[in-house]
């Protein structure tokens, strides 16, 4: 699993993809933060809100080969036949993947930083607000590893995990509009309704499961979609 995960990171990072991603986050921060702290406000928690959106462009770059590539190149046998579990390979990639967002992520502390340089405080509701992001990434990741098991084509696998993604931070927004049980449950599935509880500061419990579960269940997902293939191929 290790050795997987250790594989495709040093596959990224010698690749221009991996600091190509990392500029423009940094880039998109960047902006993001000049307007709290050219005003004085001292205030990083809306950027950390725009930050949840941003990654919905962001992640299906970072995961769109990561399964793609293999199906195309005629590697994934290489997988199917491995002595290595299906899962613990999945799981490799996925940590993978979840270790170039975690750096990115680290990267991203050099504003609050900057802010406490500046007086300001690193308070219990940013670092919050950082454990919801770092749960945020980790649901979008399983998907957008999902989606790479589902086709060959990197382009069709990014815009899968978008529009995947995209769903899952309106459903809130959509049940707004339509009200009744199907409300209810696009509210329970709405990443943004449950993100918007670490920006506010706060440490849910059942945000926290249902984050950890949403990410499981797609690399459960992920595993039976390629187990499914190997059997229709024999």
């Amino acid at each position: 699993m290790f050795t997987v995960a250790k594989k495709e990171i040093s596959t990224y990072f010698k690749s221009p993809i991996a600091y190509v991603l990392i500029g423009l986050f940094m880039l998109m921060i960047s902006v993001l933060f000049y307007t709290p702290f050219s005003i004085g406000s001292g205030d990083f928690l809306p950027v950390m809100d725009s930050m949840g959106f941003f990654l919905i462009f962001l992640i299906p770059i970072l995961t769109m080969r990561i399964l793609a590539e293999d199906r195309k190149n005629g590697t994934e046998v290489l997988l199917l036949t491995s002595p290595t579990s299906l899962t613990k390979i999945v799981v490799g990639k996925f940590l993978a993947m979840y270790f170039i967002f975690f750096v990115i992520t680290l990267l991203s502390l050099i504003y609050p930083l900057i802010m406490v340089a500046y007086g300001a405080a690193f308070t219990v509701q940013l670092a919050g607000a950082y454990i919801g992001f770092l749960l945020l990434g980790a649901a979008f990741i399983s998907v957008g590893v999902f989606a790479s098991a589902l086709t060959e084509n990197q382009i069709i696998s990014a815009i899968i995990s978008f529009v995947a993604m995209l769903a899952f931070w309106l459903a809130g927004t959509f049940a707004a509009e339509i009200g009744g049980n199907v409300a209810k449950f696009l509210n329970w599935i709405s990443l943004t309704s449950r993100y918007d509880v670490f920006t506010r500061g706060l440490l849910g419990l059942p945000e926290i499961a249902y984050f950890v579960f949403f990410t499981i269940l797609f690399i459960f997902l992920t595993v039976r979609v390629i187990e499914r293939r190997r059997w229709v191929q024999g």
